[in-house]
């Protein structure tokens, strides 16, 4: 319908065709089949959810795919899709402003704008950004061309990324002592870096159940099933248990260089008149050569090295999209710049809402969960998004939704799956928490986090098969002391004690 001045109005408009947005607005649909849902979006294709499984309690896999909007509306008679960016919001007014010049007038609105690659600099053409495994993939056929690219960062779409690239050389620049420190420790790091030079298949071998200790511990005498309470950065004895290459001697096409950042980038005319040396690709720990080649693109790395390359890839994370939203509006925005959301998805503004990416959850959390921009997330956030603006709209009380009770996230790296629960990597625990392994080279990797007896995290690469157990025991803080290291004992069958 109409409002004044010809402003279109609904009862209730989301803004964002990624994720959190289209699952926000289907929901919406669904539950208010007579009212129109107005969805705006920059973009002429919106992300789909298909294939959802519910894998267990709080684990699901679903695809995402790119449709055009056409098919949202086909689905959902009552969607307005509206393709047009956000210019303002006016939320004093309950109006939005799009780019092409029209506005809007919403009850409720739900900000899903999502977030932008983190660029190290921007506007050159050199550096492509990539912020998920989709643009990851398509990325790999513009690398045709490419003899050399340094690859910046440290997540999930770097560790990726780096396996992805083939036929050519990677430089990969890591801020952190061991690669993908965002899903894991150095231990699984250690696992799948044979992935990457994988020659030949090796044959599995069982790797003892350990406990680590802390980094420059004292006590490097105890035995090693001494058990206190210990933190989660391995020691310098981690690696022994496990009889892996260290990262030093690693794959003739993967060159990583530790503990660094971008210093800065030259072009190629700048470089020439600095009259300083580039590297050649490393082929051993001597010896480091002058590169007689020009690249299109250098960059110098904060332990002092420069390399050319054809370009860089800057997969450093992502910041929310806040921007066209907090001119003339007084939202409170958390540290890392999203939107600070309450339990109810609601921002800190009246009938507004945001959700995905965008969003910074600013509810005191279950101790096993926190947020992490992913796609489940985003979904998760923006079905219990519209769940809250149905309830507020009908004067109806919610509860807080179950996925939120506990992180739980399953994707592959490196063709393993991989699941990860809880504080996986101790966040948050401090230094009064142990770590219990299990690997088998080449075959599964199983990582618990324990506190005063109970389990509070866990990484499972491989077809463990323990997820659901893990999630109950984890869920139901059950006292696991007694189990002791049986827990992760592959001889007992541990679903068996706890169904």
């Amino acid at each position: 319908m109409a409002g004044p001045g010809g402003a279109a109005r609904a009862r209730f408009a989301v803004v964002g065709g990624g994720i959190a947005g289209v699952t926000c607005a289907e929901q919406l649909a669904a539950e208010f089949p007579s009212e129109d849902i107005f969805l705006m979006t920059a973009s002429p294709v919106i992300k789909a959810v298909t294939n959802f499984k519910q894998v267990s309690k709080t684990l699901e896999e679903f695809d995402v795919e790119e449709q055009p909007s056409s098919l949202l509306e086909k689905r959902y008679p009552n969607i307005r899709v509206i393709q047009s960016g956000v210019k303002q919001l006016k939320s004093d007014e309950h109006k939005i402003y799009t780019e092409d010049g029209k506005e809007y007038i919403y009850e409720k609105l739900c900000l899903c704008a999502g977030a932008k690659p983190k660029l190290i600099v921007e506007g050159n053409p050199y550096v492509l950004g990539i912020r998920d495994t989709d643009s990851a993939q398509a990325f790999q056929k513009n690398l045709a061309q490419a003899e050399r690219v340094v690859v910046v960062g440290n997540g999930g779409i770097a560790l990726e990324l780096v396996y992805e690239i083939e036929g050519c050389e990677v430089i990969w620049a890591i801020k952190d002592k061991a690669i993908g420190n965002t899903f894991f420790d150095a231990g699984a790091a250690e696992f799948l870096l044979p992935k990457l030079t994988a020659e030949s298949r090796e044959t599995p071998i069982e790797c003892k159940r350990t406990k680590y200790t802390l980094e420059g511990s004292e006590e490097k005498g105890r035995p090693r099933g001494a058990s206190d309470k210990l933190g989660s950065a391995l020691g310098p004895d981690w690696h022994e248990g496990l009889h892996l290459k260290g990262t030093k001697e690693f794959s003739h096409k993967v060159h990583i260089e530790i503990l660094c950042e971008v210093k800065k980038i030259y072009l190629q005319q700048e470089f020439i008149q600095l009259q300083r040396t580039s590297l050649t690709f490393p082929k051993g720990e001597k010896n480091v050569e002058a590169d007689e080649v020009l690249w299109p693109v250098y960059v110098e790395l904060t332990n002092g090295k420069i390399y050319g390359c054809n370009f860089i890839v800057s997969a450093t994370g992502v910041v929310p999209n806040v921007e066209p939203f907090l001119d003339g509006n007084n939202f409170a925005v958390g540290e890392d710049g999203g939107l600070k959301v309450d339990k109810h998805m609601h921002t800190s503004l009246p009938d507004v809402y945001a959700a995905g990416d965008i969003c910074t959850a600013a509810w005191e959390p279950s101790p096993v969960w926190h947020q992490m921009r992913l796609w489940t997330q985003a979904r998760q956030m923006g079905w219990y998004a519209a769940k809250c603006m149905a309830a507020d709209a009908l004067g109806e009380s919610i509860d807080m939704d179950f996925s939120f009770e506990l992180f739980a996230h399953i994707t592959k790296f490196f063709n393993y799956k991989v699941v990860v629960l809880g504080k996986y990597n101790a966040q948050g625990l401090g230094s009064d928490h142990e770590l219990m392994l299990r690997c088998t080279k080449g075959h599964e990797y199983v990582k618990v986090v324990m506190q005063n007896g109970r389990m509070m995290g866990a990484v499972l690469i491989g077809e463990t098969d323990l997820e659901e157990t893990f999630e109950n025991l984890i869920l139901n803080q059950m006292d696991l002391s007694a189990y002791g290291e049986d827990l992760l004992n592959p001889d007992i069958d541990i679903e068996d004690y706890f169904d």
